[in-house]
């Protein structure tokens, strides 16, 4: 049997991680792998998760199963923390996952269970991981116009004229906030156009919220998502607490799903557990007990928002100190776009030779479509940053 497999197209962020391993020089800088650093290049553990760890270590008493859907302590803490006043109460089924990919998977899951000719409208681009998840599941595909190479903002007429051909019942993929991989975001106004036509059309939005915090604030994060919700009859969320808690390892997300009305929240609900069972059983529940400890807790959820505020105000530094490096040496504000950018990630519009240039001549190693991690950087790799970027001739 297994001599019948044939080689996996490698995954490219994981061949860049090995090629930054390997790269002997010392002054190499990882701006590929999606993972936040502080300026000494750790990923630390936030303090109001080791407190939480360390009260859940001595009060625990037991490691048995949850239920297929989780603690729904945690599915009501984190849904309160992105959908606030928008949650549709009576409406709402959810269940924990590993991470946010395993929401994207189980939410994929739901629409194909439910509606297996739906087609899955995706951002162009997007993180690799939709279409390869889309793809690997079979399911009918269409993608929308998003992002500017000119402007490396958003096409917002483009997008707006490729989803005037979603049909009722189609899915659409949406980045909450925080675009993975370009950081261009629209704006509340654009948000209320896109609401409206998926609403008109009979779309049911799937939204990806992986970054909330890390862009304009938690409660500015949030405000899409729950905007597409007052608009729409149902919607799927797929929610994770990778980057705002810093627990990647830890693999905690949660997959929400509007039903269009209390009738039908039980069946929505109990297929959502089934798929959890089918898939992997009981969800992993150390992550997700140590988030629901943290919003519960009115001390825990005051530290940990403000160390998240700590991080979200880096990361706009460094934004502005690479934007200006740049206009410094280019004599033009063609690279503000960086500063304008939210989140983790820019598209920096560079081509794959370039990117390949920046590598080979200066260490600095970023995806080939040239999608870099703001969180890689410090003081002094922004500097360098600009240097490669401008002998590249970016």
């Amino acid at each position: 049997m297994l001599t019948a497999l044939t080689p996996q197209a490698p995954d490219k962020i994981l061949a860049l991680m090995a090629a930054f391993r390997e790269d002997p020089r010392p002054g190499k800088i990882d701006l590929g792998v999606g993972v936040y650093k502080d300026a000494s290049g750790l990923t630390p553990v936030m303090r109001a998760v080791k407190a939480a760890e360390r009260q859940l270590v001595e009060e625990q008493d037991t490691k048995a199963y949850t239920g297929l859907a989780g603690d729904p302590a945690y599915a009501d803490a984190l849904s309160d923390l992105v959908l606030g006043d928008a949650r549709p109460e009576g409406r709402l089924a959810a269940v924990a996952t590993p991470g946010g990919t395993g929401a994207i998977r189980q939410g994929l899951e739901l629409i194909r269970l439910a509606t297996p000719e739906a087609r899955v409208w995706m951002s162009n681009p997007t993180w690799p991981n939709h279409p390869a998840i889309v793809g690997y599941l079979g399911m009918p595909t269409a993608s929308y116009r998003y992002f500017d190479d000119d402007t490396r903002g958003v096409d917002f007429d483009g997008m707006v004229e490729d989803l005037a051909g979603v049909a009722a019942g189609d899915a659409v993929i949406l980045h909450g906030c925080c675009h993975n991989p370009t950081g261009a975001n629209l704006t509340l106004d654009q948000w209320r156009t896109i609401a409206d036509l998926l609403a008109d059309r009979g779309a049911v939005p799937f939204v990806d919220i992986a970054y909330q915090g890390f862009g304009d604030g938690l409660e500015a994060d949030a405000e899409a998502t729950r905007l597409i919700l007052q608009s729409v009859p149902e919607a799927i969320i797929a929610a994770s607490c990778s980057k705002n808690f810093g627990i990647y390892r830890e693999r905690t997300g949660l997959l929400m799903a509007m039903a269009p009305s209390a009738d039908h929240l039980k069946v929505t609900q109990g297929a959502m557990a089934s798929l959890n069972r089918l898939n992997f059983s009981f969800p992993p529940d150390h992550g997700a007990r140590v988030v629901t400890m943290i919003l519960t807790d009115d001390t825990l959820r005051a530290d940990w928002a403000a160390e998240l505020e700590e991080v979200r105000l880096g990361m706009l530094g460094l934004r502005e100190a690479l934007a200006t490096a740049l206009r410094d040496r280019v004599g033009s504000d063609r690279f503000g776009f960086l500063a304008a950018h939210r989140g983790m990630f820019s598209r920096l519009g560079a081509t794959p030779e370039q990117v390949e240039a920046m590598r080979r001549d200066h260490g600095v190693y970023m995806v080939g479509d040239s999608r870099l991690n703001i969180a890689g950087l410090n003081a002094q790799t922004v500097p360098i940053l600009a240097d490669a970027i401008v002998a590249a001739g970016v």
